[in-house]
């Protein structure tokens, strides 16, 4: 029999981590999901069932799920994919399209995409097996650069497109600093090097929507220091060790102590 643990259990919990987040660390399912596996009693704490998320776990605690002691937390791990066009960012999709975690290698971990790419477009998506890794990586105050290669329809304005660098307001939207140049102007349509920091949803298209260009392709070329390279399309590349410490710091990507 198992004994429930109730919301007034959880307040004289000691520090620690929630257990939503633990889950999500050890490669159990999302935060989100675990809420649900939480509310459907699925997961236990030193033999007793939680009630409420509302629960902070430490280290030495023996946690559960479906009866089952989760996996051990792994040390953060980032891996860079090309993304081709038609794959959804997301684990499910309602209306059934493909989505990018479908078409991953079966030997990679669970991972979590750091931001996403919308349906049609292409080009570098980092994928992480740690949550607090993507949102450290997803942070506006870390100030890294998303560069994208952009095929636009029409003639393009180069004054317009300097003036971007002032940050457009778009429909009420204040978009901040984008950096957009000219390279190569053909007769229907044009290629243009796009950057950005912020990365807002559908920020690049609704912006070249606004000034009258249509985008027809969109490939994201660098994210901070990691770049796209030659790395083929459908391709999964993990970034080395090294290359993390250097960029993100030896705390960050340290390896998480092991039960």
């Amino acid at each position: 029999m198992v004994t429930l643990m109730s919301e007034s259990d959880t307040q004289s919990t000691p520090a620690g981590e929630r257990i939503a987040k633990r889950l999500a660390r050890a490669g159990v399912c999302s935060r989100r999901d675990a809420e649900r596996l939480i509310a459907d009693g699925r997961v236990s704490v030193g033999g007793k069932r939680l009630t409420s998320p509302a629960f902070n776990v430490t280290e030495s605690d023996h946690i559960m799920v479906d009866g089952k002691p989760i996996p051990q937390i792994e040390p953060p791990r980032l891996w860079r994919y090309h993304k081709p066009a038609g794959l959804v960012t997301t684990n499910k999709d309602p209306q059934g399209r493909p989505t990018v975690f479908e078409r991953l290698p079966p030997e990679l971990p669970r991972v979590m995409s750091v931001g996403r790419l919308d349906l049609t477009s292409e080009g570098l998506l980092l994928l992480t097996n740690d949550g607090g890794l993507a949102r450290e990586l997803e942070l506006p105050s870390r100030g890294w650069i998303r560069k994208y290669r952009v095929r636009v329809f029409g003639r393009v304005d180069t004054a317009r497109l300097e003036a971007l660098s002032k940050g457009p307001t778009v429909e009420g939207v204040k978009y901040g600093p984008i950096l957009a140049t000219l390279d190569e102007q053909m007769d229907s349509n044009a290629w243009l090097t796009v950057s950005i920091r912020e990365g807002k949803n559908r920020e690049i298209r609704r912006v070249m929507q606004w000034m009258g260009y249509h985008v027809s392709r969109l490939i994201r070329v660098s994210y901070g220091p990691f770049q796209l390279g030659e790395l083929p399309r459908g391709g999964v590349e993990e970034v080395s060790r090294k290359m993390l410490r250097d960029q993100l710091g030896p705390t960050l990507i340290k390896p998480r102590p092991h039960r």
